[in-house]
């Protein structure tokens, strides 16, 4: 009997299917909403199923009772909800020759479609993510971006809606990059039908306490409130910040000088949600001085007088030192009882002037105020920086002014400040020249903090006339990536004259971020795919002989142990240590993953052999994945099963 034949008789075919199709794929969101409203409602499921008559009735006057009700509409949202429910079988492909410190660092910058990177990350980083920024086109007429986002349309279906055609008969990505002109009937339609997908995955990312930040202007501001408001809760939305990127009034404009543009911010649920205060300015300690060196430092004098007559405000306060009285004017009282004006005295809170004849004040110290301040809805350039200046720091660092449209550093830096931690994950699936990644390297820098980012970046090839064309580069992340580097060097640079300097007096090492980045591309999975429309045992059969050996014959062994980490919700950043394991006259590998905070998984490849055995069953891992085809036989399958579950190791064939 063949190995297909008794593997088909140790697995129950539902089973099967179910199994690898889930393993295989990205997170099922429908199925993860499903489990949610379980988790609210159970009473509600029937049979697994939901039933709509105890919903309604769970519900009560919650339920809305007519079709008409306010919401966001436009022609193709429907398609648009749809494309939230597809699932990929796509990866990461490690890029070695353009990553800096691999195995430093948890950095990650993706080349590839980022609808697709979104699905590709949702198992491995769900609920992990604590800041999203994005800068998404602006939707001007003259910017570009994907849509439509079905992927799987083929070539006659192409032709027939385009005249443009593609080698291997599906859609190529890169043409779907084409300016949405604003002569097109659908227009903002388009626009939102790009956005909604990418949003609601992107939720699926953040922590419970975690922010996103979205970058627009007038085009579509109003459009991006209400499609936040109905991805994220209009309960969630926190501001609209105003950032004012022109410091300049332009003359030569239409009708006004356009100086601005806005900064949505929402957070995944307001009840988590931390602003965080901005560091207190050097304008606002300026004030604070310590006129009669009291030991409790810097203070600044305060009214303590309040409107209004009220009899118990009204009473004569005496300087202990002088003997001067004093008293509230007509309509006026003190705004502390007797008492208590009485106890700041004695704690010498209340100053007389330097000659102890003044009109009493409060005496508030640097060190009993807020140490920070609250952060404003008005982002002004001079605090946050400009366009030009964001162009500057690119011609800078990369020798031309190679990219239009970029942000300043200090103005993703307000929002790292305001929302992250120093250990907090940051993510970026709009990545341009990398502003973000070299914004969350600075802050690292000046606080000590270990951010990691995720930047994301469509392939988007470069016009030939362009200055960046002409200066070397062919994609947009070859500057986002290059940009990084130039970065890092900088940094490192500054590190060894500061090295120099260590021995001067006030001199710190503090601790120092992991510099450095892993390169990644949205490449086809390495494995066969599983057919989940099966129907009938011969078919199952079939499958099963078409899956004795599931790797693709073009697939990587480091790209396939990337891949399964992916897969089982572990950051591809998962530390793994490759063993050489000798049997007989033959070498063969195993993979040791080790996950933060949990038991480690052993991954292999080559034939099964006494060795890989005795290895596996000597290092105890929590689970243990290999291929069909690394046993000769079903016996040998068998017994290597009985193994592992004698020993507690769950046991993954693919």
């Amino acid at each position: 009997m063949g190995l297909s034949s008794q593997l088909k008789q140790l697995v129950d075919k539902d089973e099967v299917m179910d199994h690898q199709a889930d393993f295989a794929e990205s997170l099922d969101v429908v199925q993860d909403r499903i489990n949610q409203l379980k988790a609210i409602f159970p009473d509600v499921f029937s049979d697994g199923k939901v039933n709509f008559e105890r919903l309604k009735a769970a519900l009560g006057d919650e339920l809305t009772q007519t079709n008409e009700c306010y919401e966001l509409s436009w022609a193709g949202k429907g398609d648009a909800r749809r494309e939230v429910q597809k699932r990929t079988t796509a990866t990461l492909r490690p890029d070695t020759e353009n990553s800096v410190n691999w195995d430093a660092t948890q950095n990650l910058y993706i080349e590839g479609e980022n609808l697709e990177v979104l699905r590709t990350l949702q198992k491995a980083y769900f609920g992990k993510v604590k800041m999203i920024y994005i800068d998404p086109p602006y939707n001007t007429g003259n910017d570009s971006f994907v849509y439509p986002d079905d992927y799987s349309e083929t070539l006659k279906e192409y032709q027939a809606r385009t005249g443009e055609t593609d080698e291997a008969g599906f859609l190529n990505k890169q043409n779907l990059w084409k300016k949405n002109s604003k002569e097109n009937g659908q227009f903002h339609s388009a626009w939102l039908s790009m956005m909604y997908p990418r949003l609601f995955l992107a939720r699926n990312l953040l922590r419970e306490d975690g922010v996103i930040f979205v970058s627009i202007d007038d085009n579509e501001a109003a459009d991006l409130k209400l499609l936040m408001d109905e991805i994220f809760g209009e309960e969630n939305f926190v501001s609209q910040f105003c950032w004012q990127k022109i410091h300049s009034t332009k003359n030569d404009a239409k009708y006004v000088s356009t100086n601005h543009e806005y900064i949505f911010m929402y957070s995944k649920s307001i009840t988590c949600l931390e602003v965080k205060l901005l560091p207190r300015t050097a304008a606002m300690n300026e004030r604070y001085q310590n006129l009669d060196n009291d030991p409790r430092g810097p203070w600044a004098s305060s009214d303590l007088v309040a409107n209004e007559e009220r009899r118990e405000g009204y009473y004569e306060v005496i300087n202990p030192a002088t003997g001067a009285a004093f008293n509230v004017p007509s309509g006026k009282h003190w705004a502390y009882s007797q008492a208590n004006m009485s106890q700041l005295i004695n704690e010498s809170r209340v100053w007389f002037g330097r000659s102890g004849d003044a009109f009493p004040r409060l005496k508030r110290f640097l060190s009993d105020v807020q140490q920070g301040k609250k952060v404003d809805s008005l982002w002004v350039s001079d605090e946050v920086g400009h366009n030009q200046e964001a162009k500057r720091e690119i011609r800078e660092l990369l020798d031309a002014p190679i990219f239009d449209t970029p942000k300043p550093v200090k103005l993703i830096k307000q929002m790292l400040r305001i929302s992250s931690d120093k250990d907090d994950l940051i993510l970026d699936f709009f990545a341009g020249s990398s502003s973000t990644a070299h914004s969350v390297i600075e802050l690292n820098e000046e606080d000590g903090g270990s951010r990691q980012f995720i930047c994301v970046q469509m392939p988007e090839i470069l016009e030939e006339s362009s200055e960046a064309y002409r200066a070397g580069y062919r994609t947009i992340p070859d500057i986002g990536r290059t940009r990084i580097k130039k970065v890092i060097e900088k940094v490192e640079g500054k590190r060894l004259a500061d090295s120099r300097q260590a021995s001067l007096p006030g001199a710190e090492d503090g601790p120092k971020q992991a510099l450095g980045f892993n390169a990644l591309k949205l490449t086809p999975s390495n494995f066969k795919e599983w057919r989940t429309d099966i129907n009938s045992e011969e078919d199952l059969l079939a499958q099963l002989e078409y899956h004795i050996d599931s790797t693709k014959p073009d697939s990587e062994v480091r790209c396939m142990v990337y891949e399964l980490l992916l897969k089982m919700a572990l950051p591809i950043t998962t530390p793994v240590k490759c063993y050489e394991i000798k049997s007989r006259a033959k070498s063969n590998h195993i993979y040791i993953a080790t996950p933060e905070n949990a038991k480690s998984i052993a991954i292999f490849f080559d034939d099964i052999s006494e060795e890989i055995t005795e290895y596996i069953l000597r290092e105890a891992p929590a689970k243990v994945i290999c291929l069909s085809k690394s046993f000769a036989d079903s016996q040998a399958l068998t017994n290597f099963d009985f193994q592992m579950q004698g020993a507690n190791i769950a046991l993954d064939i693919l």
